[in-house]
């Protein structure tokens, strides 16, 4: 019975003992608290490890082949025919910070408006803005926690105002989360819309200089919505990057990156965004160990480390997805341009439901790339969370633990929390980073004569230097032709080509597109001489009528005429006409004939031609035959020799007179049919 009682009256003890009864509420809190943890950790592992099979599938995808472009980046230096690949023999998946110092070396004319000070104070300010905002970050965490400490300790009033108060104007700087709209912020991005519109200005006619300085190889081999796609989105993105708000993707990775090595833009983005983030990541890293002790420095070193070398790993793998997506984006969008731009051929052959299902096609591949970059970029934030929630898991709970033991304030484990959650947020953008024989030419008329793909027209080519002879030179006046500057060459020379282009302008501009200075008069008088300035004053609006994309407004015959006249307008020392006259009429050839002779007088002038009747007054002919000069003389002397000039004259002159034959006959019958029956009604009368 004693022993009873003894047990009892310890029971009941125990039980009144408020600091018993506190423990064990704590311990069940601990205990509950630690079973959600355990949840919460399990749940990131389940979901980390679904989203890796999409990784181990990554690793055999195929990647995307790099494009067998030929680009000649400066043809007064290097040879067409010789050119290297458009991207090299580089990796497939190079990595954008290869030569990262190079390239941040090429964007500093970008960003330093050379000769404007005002634009460079505003750089100077603007790089300024970004070490306050590095200041104001490490503060906001600590103001925040300094509240929460005072309001546990139950400070007063007016200490606890001015602690709010100076936290809401940090605020107020900062913005929300990370300052991507607080005061700092939006002032940098409005003094920094001048030195944007400056950068912009230089990117956008650099890059639509060298698109013009490229060879015509390349530009034979181009797509015009592959081009316009391309250069939209690196305009937009470069436009986007400058800002400083958004993360800049490399769109051009896959398209003509060395138009302006556009790889070092992307440097922008890491020098103002990466690099102010790593600085505060430092800053943390300092505070943390001088303020709470080494174990919370090297938590977050750990994992800012993992953080940053895993994302870089997975960009650098899912980059061939972004590549491939690109691709595709630019295919259908050059499939849609080149249907509308051919829409006549396509009513011809009534082919509108196939273009539609092509485009179907392209469409439907850029989303299978699409779902794969999105799927690899979902994958990439489920291990970036991962890091994050481990990270701030182990540090909460050791600051837990010391709050606790009493070594930490409450108000520390606040800070500590929205310190790690300020560091990461802008690190998020940080994984949408991606890394596109000789002929010498004096004063005389030089006709060439052949049958078709002989030649002809690929000596127009050289002489004008679209392309550089591989052995051999072509002098004028002695003068090799490599030796000197394209735009010198082709300023002496004018060109009337087989196919006409034209502007989608006036008649009046693209006459004068031959010499810009020119006055309308000039322009009218050189319209008179090509025979095209009766029928232009016929139009409604005359010289001032648009003649539509490419010139489909006029007839085939009309636009040749134009580009005689622009010829003309030129006064060039030399001129190559190619089939110049292949789009005309007999009548309409004879009268431009007689106007290209007066024109050509005291100049060389180089013709292609079918026609053999056009080339009778030529100093020398040359007959060509599968890029060969077979037979070289005047015309007289070529058809006593009975070759393949004999031949191809004696097969023309019987065409034509067939031709003329059928004229005579069918003109025959029509005078018969219409011819009065007078005679015959008069002779039955009598």
């Amino acid at each position: 019975n004693t022993k009873n009682t003894q047990k009892i009256n310890s029971l009941d003890k125990f039980q009144s003992n408020p600091y018993t009864n506190n423990s064990i509420i704590t311990v069940y809190i601990m205990f509950i608290v630690t079973i959600c943890l355990q949840m919460e950790f399990a749940f990131w592992l389940v979901r980390y490890f679904t989203s890796g099979l999409l990784f181990l599938l990554g690793l055999k995808a195929p990647g995307l082949p790099r494009r067998p472009y030929m680009l000649l980046v400066n043809e007064d230096e290097r040879d067409v025919e010789h050119s290297v690949p458009l991207l090299g023999n580089s990796d497939e998946n190079q990595s954008t910070w290869k030569d990262f110092g190079k390239k941040v070396r090429l964007l500093v004319p970008y960003m330093w408006p050379t000769g404007n000070a005002l634009l460079q104070l505003l750089v100077l300010l603007c790089l300024g803005m970004l070490v306050v905002e590095r200041v104001i970050n490490v503060f906001v965490p600590i103001y925040y926690k300094n509240i929460v400490n005072q309001l546990t300790d139950g400070s007063s009033w007016k200490t606890l105002a001015t602690t709010v108060c100076v936290y809401g104007l940090l605020k107020f700087l900062q913005g929300g989360g990370a300052g991507a709209s607080g005061f700092v912020s939006n002032m940098r991005s409005f003094l920094w819309i001048r030195v944007q519109q400056y950068t912009n200005l230089v990117v956008q006619v650099r890059l639509f200089a060298h698109l013009h300085s490229l060879s015509l190889r390349w530009h034979l081999g181009r797509r015009t919505g592959d081009v316009l796609r391309s250069i939209d989105r690196g305009t937009s993105s470069i436009n986007s990057l400058l800002s400083f708000t958004v993360y800049f993707i490399l769109i051009l990775e896959t398209f003509l990156p060395s138009i302006l090595n556009l790889d070092a833009f992307a440097c922008i983005y890491i020098v103002f965004s990466i690099f102010p983030t790593i600085a505060d990541i430092v800053i943390a890293i300092v505070y943390f160990i001088s303020n709470f002790n080494a174990w919370f420095g090297l938590i977050v070193f750990v994992c800012m480390a993992l953080y940053l070398t895993l994302t870089i790993v997975i960009t650098e793998w899912r980059t061939k997805y972004r590549r491939d997506m690109n691709t595709q984006d630019n295919n259908a969008k050059s499939k849609a341009v080149d249907s509308l731009l051919n829409f006549e051929t396509v009513k011809y052959y009534n082919a509108e439901f196939y273009e539609v299902r092509r485009f179907e096609d392209a469409i439907m591949k850029y989303q299978v790339s699409e779902w794969k970059t999105n799927a690899s970029l979902a994958f990439l934030n489920q291990t970036q969370n991962l890091i994050i929630g481990l990270g701030l898991l182990t540090g909460s709970l050791l600051c837990a633990y010391f709050v606790t033991e009493g070594k930490f304030q409450v108000g520390d484990y606040v800070l500590f929390g929205t310190y790690i959650i300020q560091l990461y947020t802008p690190l998020n953008w940080f994984g949408t980073y991606y890394r596109y024989e000789a002929f010498v030419l004096a004063c005389f008329g030089l006709f060439q004569v052949g049958q078709s793909g002989s030649g002809k027209s690929t000596i127009i080519r050289l002489i004008f230097r679209f392309y550089d002879v591989q052995g051999g030179c072509i002098k004028i006046d002695g003068q090799d032709i490599s030796k000197v500057k394209q735009s010198s060459l082709r300023a002496h020379i004018g060109v009337v080509p087989q196919d006409t282009v034209l502007f989608n302008d006036n008649i009046r501009d693209n006459i004068r597109y031959g010499r810009v200075t020119a006055t309308d008069q000039e322009v009218e008088e050189a319209a008179i001489a090509a025979d095209i300035h009766d029928k232009i004053i016929t139009f409604p609006d005359n010289y001032d009528t648009q003649v539509g994309e490419r010139g489909l407004k006029l007839s085939g015959g009309e636009k040749q005429r134009v580009a005689i006249a622009r010829t003309i307008l030129k006064a060039p020392q030399i001129i190559l006409l190619d089939e110049a006259t292949s789009a005309l009429d007999t009548q309409t050839e004879r009268n431009i004939q007689a106007s290209l002779a007066k024109v050509c007088t005291n100049r060389t002038t180089i013709v292609v031609a079918h026609r053999l009747s056009t080339v009778i007054g030529a100093d020398v002919i040359l007959v060509l035959r599968d890029g060969q000069i077979v037979e070289r003389g005047r015309h007289e002397e070529l058809l006593e020799k009975g070759g393949l000039y004999s031949d191809m004259w004696l097969k023309q002159q019987q065409a034509q007179d067939s031709d003329s034959a059928s004229d005579t006959e069918t003109k025959d019958r029509k005078s018969e049919k219409l011819q009065p029956q007078t005679s015959t009604a008069g002779h039955k009368g009598h």
